[in-house]
């Protein structure tokens, strides 16, 4: 079986702004929301069976406490967030089996989903449908791999080692050193890409380079490195079979109704179930 495991925060963010490209800005309560039914759907109608969907049930999370320039949910519109909430309901209702997280993000959801159904024999391959640069780290050769959403492209650890420069496993050394801005921590000044994926070629990870490489900025380096690396030992699931898609429950004709779109009723009773 092939496992899909998706970031339902992104999706929810890519279907409201690519929505509002084309409605005037006359964002629809429920817009963002349909727009992830619809995309989960379709994965299934193409053949997906074995699904989960990682969202932030809040956006903060014990990264805050080790960094305080580490995202918040500040500034994200209110007409976005109301749909966070509606996303897991409906996700559910549709016969999606949904993580909310809270102490943890979503790309920890994902990194521990596909940690757990690799490690099933019958898993031909997890694909983690998710943009974020620190989940090139769960990438496990070509059986775990990455699915950018931008360019529909599929990332297997030689893909990661093309982009990045290093190997799956040093992502977050990678990362700490060059800075994520979209996660909020700055990296290690006058150290870009080119140098970090050098240095972690030459000496492995950061607990491994001499003394002098960073200096006084080993143990900041060190902490960026804490907050980049996922944790994969969050108890989601106790067996693949968790995930098989058998149908919508019958609380989503509810939520249909609220949703506003009939269409993803008669969708939902149209799509191949897993046999």
């Amino acid at each position: 079986m092939i496992v899909h495991l998706i970031d339902g925060t992104y999706e929810l963010f890519r279907q409201f702004y690519g929505q509002r490209r084309f409605n005037g800005g006359k964002d629809k309560p429920f817009g963002a929301v349909v727009g992830v039914l619809h995309s989960i759907l379709e994965m299934i109608e193409q053949g997906a069976t074995h699904l989960g969907v990682a969202t932030d049930h809040v956006i903060e999370s014990f990264r805050n406490d080790l960094w305080p320039g580490y995202k918040t949910g500040d500034g994200i519109e209110r007409v976005l967030r109301a749909q966070f909430g509606p996303l897991e309901a409906a996700l559910a209702a549709m016969g999606i089996v949904v993580w909310p997280m809270i102490e943890l993000e979503a790309d920890d959801g994902l990194a521990s989903a596909a940690r757990l159904a690799a490690a099933d024999e019958r898993v031909e391959k997890v694909c983690i449908w998710a943009n974020d640069k620190d989940l090139a780290q769960a990438v496990r050769g070509d059986r775990v791999v990455q699915v950018d959403r931008r360019g529909m492209q599929i990332r297997d650890a030689e893909g990661v080692r093309k982009k990045f420069g290093v190997d799956p496993r040093l992502i977050p050394d990678f990362l700490a050193l060059v800075g994520d801005a979209q996660d909020g921590y700055p990296g290690i000044a006058g150290i870009g890409a080119a140098t970090a994926g050098r240095l972690l070629n030459r000496y492995g990870p950061i607990e491994e380079f001499p003394p002098n490489v960073l200096g006084n900025e080993r143990d900041r380096a060190l902490l960026f490195k804490d907050l980049a690396t996922l944790r994969t030992e969050a108890p989601l699931f106790g067996d693949v079979d968790d995930l098989a898609w058998r149908g919508p429950t019958a609380d989503f004709a509810n939520w249909v109704e609220r949703l506003g779109d009939p269409r993803l009723l008669e969708r939902s009773r149209n799509a191949p179930v897993a046999r």
